[in-house]
């Protein structure tokens, strides 16, 4: 089906389960079609002021409140009417299919937030925001996604695209007077300006990584030799027996994943097969998916067994140094802390957290040195993270013409050159409200949404 924004659409807003069901109604025969299919107890919504609530009956099917919003201050910037009926599937249907065959038509995937973003009452990051709102399951990705919602991303983003057009205007104005070869802009200046634009842009571009984490949960590898307490720490740490704990060695072959909300931040806790050498081939599949998750994790909790000898040891934490990334935050605990008559000394290690997943000893410590580095991050961030793929693959695009410009700068190169440079990156930028957004890319964005977003 076409998007066409001259169709009145209609569409449950909530979902199936609950006692009350919202059906929206947007577009310019909205109050007619809900006049033809309610009858309200007092006039009509036709006749209706703007944010009002009105009785009314739908004959034969139930009783039901209907919200009233004049264009353009409704979310869709149309007129738009909201039908509050009984969550019945048979209502729903039935309240939908009369208001079909009173000239409304069912609304595709996210046409309300569409409407919304043609009618200017968002910018295309804020309407991608409006779906990261919904599907927030931490406080975290909730305190991301209504930053974006309410504006401050897209301030700071159009602050930095404001001073590329700048740029950009400054180049453009020799164009126009290239024949007298005039330079209206000191190149030393440009290069400053056009560097700290570059340093902002791939800020945010690098920002994604930790945006994405927290809007999807961080990554933290459980990781430590065979028998080390890794799979019972898992199962200590979620409050259930989620992975197989056996004295075995080599029980754990693959990663077993759960997630854990700390201090309200998504973690997605994996258990790895603990390291060693072996011959047995499934294990040894399993030790290098072990180094897989350790390199992709963003926090690593190394378990040192406090039974094992000192040899032992530091085997695993040669193993672990040699294979985790620098930006990687590591946590040493000694494991098993309940059964040792004494503590192990290894040099040369920061602090070690002595932890016993079997008593619970120490597990609230090792809690917080996980949560503690994301807490701080998220606080700086002040809610500008990059946590859309789309955006961060425009920041990096934006950020490959501000180099070149530079390096163009730099060689001297002529002014119509550079300028497309400016041009592109502020093209780039712009993709991410959506000013210079194909259809089908719209079309893409919006069909992520539920129907009756």
């Amino acid at each position: 089906m076409n998007y066409s924004v001259d169709d009145t659409i209609c569409a449950p807003a909530t979902s199936s389960g609950g006692a009350i069901c919202v059906v929206r109604v947007s577009g310019s025969r909205c109050f007619e079609a809900v006049d033809s299919v309610v009858r309200l107890r007092h006039g009509s919504a036709a006749a209706a002021q703007g944010f009002t609530v009105r009785f009314g009956v739908v004959d034969g099917l139930d009783e039901v409140l209907v919200s009233v919003f004049r264009a353009p201050h409704s979310y869709t910037g149309e007129d738009m009417a909201e039908i509050s009926c009984h969550a019945s599937d048979y209502i729903v249907r039935e309240l939908l299919r009369r208001l079909c065959a009173s000239g409304c038509r069912l609304a595709q995937a996210g046409e309300f937030t569409r409407r919304a973003f043609t009618a200017g009452k968002m910018d295309l990051s804020q309407a991608e925001a409006v779906a990261d709102l919904i599907a927030a399951d931490s406080q975290a990705a909730h305190q991301l996604a209504f930053s974006q919602l309410r504006g401050a991303y897209s301030r700071k983003l159009n602050e930095l695209r404001r001073q590329i057009v700048e740029l950009s205007a400054l180049m453009e104005l020799e164009l126009d007077f290239s024949e007298e070869e005039l330079e209206f802009a000191d190149r030393r200046k440009l290069s400053v300006l056009a560097g700290a634009a570059l340093e902002e842009t791939r800020r945010l571009a690098d920002s994604f990584r930790a945006g994405n984490a927290f809007k999807k949960g961080i990554p933290v590898a459980i990781v430590g030799a065979v028998n080390s307490g890794k799979s019972t720490l898992l199962n200590a740490l979620l409050g259930e027996n989620r992975a197989i704990v056996s004295d075995i060695p080599g029980t754990t072959r693959d990663t077993v994943e759960e997630t854990l909300v700390l201090d309200g931040i998504t973690f997605r806790f994996i258990d790895t097969a603990g390291l060693r050498d072996t011959p047995e081939e499934v294990e040894r599949m399993g030790i290098e998916r072990s180094l897989e998750q350790m390199d992709k994790a963003s926090v690593v909790v190394v378990l040192l067994d406090a039974l094992s000898p000192a040899a032992e040891l530091e085997k695993v934490v040669a193993r672990v140094r040699e294979h985790i990334r620098p930006d990687t935050r590591v946590i040493w605990a000694r494991s098993k802390v309940d059964l040792a008559q004494g503590s192990t000394s290894l040099p040369g290690l920061p602090e070690v957290l002595d932890i016993s997943a079997l008593t619970g000893y120490g597990l609230d410590s090792l809690k917080k040195a996980i949560a503690s580095d994301a807490t701080r991050e998220l606080k700086a961030a002040d809610g500008l993270l990059v946590t859309n793929q789309r955006h961060q693959e425009a920041l990096a695009a934006a950020a490959e013409d501000l180099a070149r410009f530079l390096e163009g700068l730099a060689t001297s190169l002529p002014t119509d050159l550079l300028s497309e440079d400016l041009r592109s990156a502020t093209r780039h930028l712009g993709t991410i409200f959506g000013e210079v957004t194909p259809d089908n890319v719209l079309g893409e964005i919006f069909g992520r949404f539920c129907i009756g977003k």
